[in-house]
């Protein structure tokens, strides 16, 4: 099993806490640290040799540093962890998930149960977004109750995640991954700079494989939401979803409507 960490400019005690909760397992692993900061501060985090450092000397974006790590993985291991340099896990974490994913050969991507550090949940499992979904999300805030509303739908909140289900867009905060899978359906779309790369990859393996929310396994997340606070960030936001939207269609797409209306299908039928 293999994992990449992206990093820029980051705390060091954060993103140390989570490469040792990577490091913290009996199992034959690597970690690719790929690193998109201005200097290379951070080469000397960690000495441990399980640890591959890689200095781009340029912010190449979210995905294409990690399709960097994903290459090398490809070749080495059968699993490989996107992994964000803000989460954290307790020790067993990856051992559930690596069980998980040997017995179920038909999943070709799988999320934890993602907390704060309070232990509050994260709703980090949605449907494929409408332009209108993301539009609600980022810009009418002020109207809570209409967002409330259709959160409890978009983000399955009406589920409570305390079952596994069938979800067709996971968070790219940590996506443990089948390497066999993405040799089919292919990586991260490197134009997208930063945000929806992981919509876009997660519809691409839901399209031939199961995408799984597992809750028997947990990790926290501090989850700075560096896009509400940044206008660079929000930036590239609308970037990635102005490349999302062009790749597989605005107002009309019907696949989109099937898998929504397939995965609504079951997950209430699993309520009841």
């Amino acid at each position: 099993m293999t994992a990449s960490i992206v990093t820029y400019n980051n705390n060091r005690e954060v993103l140390l806490q989570a490469i040792n909760s990577f490091l913290d397992t009996s199992l034959e692993i690597h970690l690719i640290l790929v690193d998109n900061s201005p200097a290379n501060t951070l080469c000397d985090i960690t000495s441990d040799s399980r640890v591959t450092y890689i200095f781009n000397n340029a912010n190449l974006g979210f995905g294409a540093a990690h399709n960097i790590a994903i290459r090398q993985a490809q070749k080495l291991s059968e699993y490989h962890i996107v992994l964000n340099p803000d989460v954290y896990f307790n020790k067993g974490t990856i051992e559930k998930l690596y069980q998980y994913m040997n017995q179920k050969s038909g999943v070709g991507l799988v999320m934890p149960k993602v907390l704060y550090p309070d232990n509050s949940i994260q709703y980090l499992c949605k449907l494929l977004p409408t332009p209108k979904d993301l539009f609600l999300r980022r810009f009418m805030k002020g109207n809570k109750d209409a967002l409330d509303k259709r959160n409890q739908i978009f983000e399955l909140r009406f589920t409570n995640y305390t079952n596994e289900m069938s979800v067709p867009y996971l968070s790219g905060c940590f996506m443990f991954l089948r390497c066999s899978i993405l040799e089919e359906v292919g990586l991260f779309d490197e134009r997208i700079f930063m945000y929806s790369e992981d919509l876009d990859l997660s519809r691409r393996i839901h399209q031939k494989y199961d995408t799984k929310f597992y809750p028997e396994a947990m990790i926290y997340h501090h989850f700075a939401k560096g896009s509400h606070k940044s206008l660079k960030l929000l930036w590239y936001a609308i970037q990635g979803n102005i490349i999302y939207f062009n790749k597989w269609g605005w107002f009309s797409d019907r696949e989109r409507d099937s898998i929504n209306e397939a995965a609504l299908e079951k997950l209430e039928a699993d309520v009841k």
